[in-house]
């Protein structure tokens, strides 16, 4: 579906009224500064416009073969959702099988990938893409179980056997190997800030750096002018050591999305409460104080005597709406209405997502965007 993009400088013709050759300190200075200049670098933000999203389905052979059809349900709905605004990539076993789960869905909208998969966390083991120059680029960062808590040796190949396939179009593909990162530890504004968590970024179970060096990172890979840091904020029951993407969300270049936390009696309370604080002082690329919407702490859910992290903030933002975890509860609809304040033009979208927190995830967890690069 795709040839490998190769990137060339093609110097400006000289021209001479004689036959001497001209010296190279007499070159277009323009022509010489583009061949040593580094690509413009943009890490889109998820309101971009999309080419497709990406799920990695369940089966068998993962954590979820004791409730298989339940998880099905729910990626069916996701899928139908997803369809239904953009295309959609789906990487699982066995095509068939899922062919037939989704009935009469637009099978014209969605491309399967066939390879063997360890889990379904594709926000975490999908490709990051960066503009370089305006041009896509899928960066394929390792990927190693949030800290090597689970297998993921099949799931760390899945980004470059989907570009070796031609999955990703007239994209490119930058080999980042060298380091750890999760596509659900950051949030980025599409201006040169991003906003994570310390919790994740800085454990030693991942890169093992520093603040200064991590950061030193980020902002060579994805041209950032900023990284904001949260210190406080967690989930109970989270495996990812407090993933962003469950705690706070960039909505728009100025508006963030938070969970708040009302009860004095919830374990979260404390923490929560320090989180709207570092919030609260967060400035925006241009230098103003972010507009912060807060969401309702979810309902306590808990399976097999263990609390789930059951959270509003994993919402996916797609071409026209957003899609939003719910749980069967009376805060679902608060969730929606304080959503939809950052969202005025797009459609929210519930959908339940109960099966997801089970394996302590949810709908933001098993999604990964890919940008068309268009404005």
């Amino acid at each position: 579906m795709n040839e490998q993009h190769f990137f060339c400088i093609f110097a400006e013709e000289i021209h001479a009224k004689t036959l001497n050759l001209v010296p190279l300190c007499e070159l277009n200075t323009s022509v010489v500064k583009k061949m040593n200049s580094k690509p413009t670098k943009i890490l889109p933000a998820e309101w971009a416009e999309q080419q497709f999203v990406q799920l990695t389905w369940p089966h068998s052979e993962t954590d979820w073969a004791d409730m298989l059809d339940e998880v099905n349900e729910c990626f069916v709905n996701i899928a139908r959702e997803i369809i239904k605004h953009q295309n959609l990539l789906i990487v699982c076993t066995d095509t068939d099988e899922v062919e037939e789960l989704l009935g009469d869905a637009d099978l014209s909208k969605i491309t399967f990938a066939e390879m063997p998969t360890n889990d379904t966390w594709a926000r975490d083991h999908g490709g990051i893409t960066v503009l370089e120059d305006g041009k896509p680029v899928v960066y394929d960062f390792t990927f190693n179980g949030w800290g090597m808590k689970f297998a993921a040796n099949h799931d760390n190949m899945i980004t470059r056997k989907l570009y070796a396939a031609g999955i990703f179009g007239d994209a490119g593909h930058r080999n980042c190997f060298d380091f750890v990162l999760e596509g659900g530890s950051i949030e980025s504004d599409g201006e040169g800030s991003i906003l994570t968590t310390a919790e994740c970024l800085l454990s030693d179970n991942r890169n093992n750096l520093s603040e200064e060096d991590i950061e030193v990172k980020l902002k060579e890979y994805f041209g950032l002018k900023q990284v904001l840091w949260l210190n406080h904020g967690y989930l109970a029951g989270d495996d990812t050591d407090s993933h962003v993407d469950t705690l706070a969300r960039l909505c728009d270049r100025s508006t963030i999305a938070y969970v708040k936390c009302d009860d004095p009696k919830d374990d979260h309370f404390e923490e929560l409460k320090k989180m709207k604080k570092e919030l609260r002082k967060f400035k925006t690329s241009d230098d103003r104080y972010f507009r912060l919407i807060a969401l309702p702490m979810a309902d306590e859910v808990y399976f097999e005597g263990e609390r789930l992290p059951a959270t509003y903030a994993n919402f996916l933002i797609i071409n026209g709406a957003v899609l939003l975890p719910t749980y069967n509860s009376p805060k679902d609809e608060i969730a929606k209405e304080q959503l939809q304040k950052a969202f005025p033009d797009r459609e929210i979208v519930g959908i339940n997502c109960n099966a997801l927190i089970k394996q302590h995830g949810s709908l933001h967890c098993v999604t990964m965007q890919y940008p068309s690069g268009k404005k």
